[in-house]
């Protein structure tokens, strides 16, 4: 028995350590990136946002204001009080339908781990993520013209933790919020992909989720919905099923489907939107998750 105990322990160890060289200065450089962004740059990209207010510049608004979003390094509950301060401003609801979309997809950090699943898986997140956000604006743009979308009422912009006079200390503190927040995920992601690599027989995930079928799409968008709870966590997972097998596609929808029904995002989400418009989002995100995998899948 304890020699049994103790192989299993020596081949977990070298699946946890392959998967953490290869993973760790990813996630490193998304951290320090992340971080300088949050420090350096927030204010001005928050400040591009706000300079919309009061205009209408139809899809060039919409595309800039995605892009933002993805460049933004808040999480969701730090987006919805920024966004209540711009809804405030009279920035238009299509606008910030788009902005906080995208932010819930994807962040300068989240965009650097995911570097890890390489090139392709990198430039599909970046690109999903962006239309998914433009897609965004355009719906409340076509259906919520003459209504307000978004109901920031009771919100009011957090103060910032950025404060220390001392910049360098700033960007140290901040990173030392990153590592708190990010490290248990990261550490537990890698565990999972251990434990996959080691008892998951070879080729099972292929045969579910593999090739261009909608029905490995359909499961890769589902299982994102309980099992996505830190952009970085999943990234150990996610290069562990894609070296198993499974469709870029697939990798797409769940990459979609994850971050914006993660748990503490939908609990935001509920107050702004309300219960017809939140089960409108979660209609949207799915239904999105499903044609951006069977269409990546349809490409590659």
């Amino acid at each position: 028995m304890n020699e049994i105990f103790r192989r299993e322990t020596i081949y977990l160890w070298y699946y946890f350590s392959i998967q953490f060289r290869q993973i760790f200065p990813y996630w490193v450089l998304g951290m320090a990136a992340g971080s300088a962004i949050s420090v350096f740059l927030k204010e001005s990209i928050h400040s591009m946002l706000h300079s919309f207010a009061g205009k209408r510049r139809g899809m060039e608004g919409i595309m800039i204001a995605s892009a933002l979003g993805i460049a933004s390094p808040l999480c969701m509950y730090g987006t919805i009080p920024v966004a209540a301060s711009f809804s405030k401003l009279k920035v238009a609801d299509d606008w910030l339908a788009a902005f906080m979309m995208s932010s819930i997809l994807l962040n300068p950090q989240l965009l650097i781990y995911s570097a890890a699943l390489g090139k392709m898986a990198l430039i599909v997140r970046l690109v999903s993520c962006f239309l998914c956000g433009i897609c965004a604006g355009i719906f409340v743009k076509i259906f919520y013209r003459k209504q307000a979308f978004f109901d920031f009422r009771g919100f009011k912009e957090a103060e910032s933790k950025d404060t220390d006079p001392d910049l360098f200390l700033r960007f140290v503190k901040n990173i030392g919020r990153n590592v708190k927040a990010t490290g248990v995920y990261f550490l537990m992601g890698i565990v999972l992909s251990a434990l996959f690599q080691r008892y998951v027989p070879e080729g099972w995930l292929t045969s579910l989720s593999g090739g261009n079928e909608a029905f490995g799409v359909l499961m890769a968008a589902t299982v994102g919905v309980p099992l996505y709870a830190c952009g970085g966590g999943t990234i150990p997972l996610l290069q562990a099923w894609l070296t198993d097998g499974m469709s870029m596609g697939s990798a797409a929808a769940f990459m979609v489907t994850g971050p914006s029904t993660k748990i503490t995002n939908l609990g935001a989400l509920k107050i702004v939107l309300g219960i017809r418009r939140f089960c409108l989002y979660i209609g949207y995100v799915m239904i999105f998750s499903l044609l951006t995998g069977i269409i990546v899948n349809m490409i590659f």
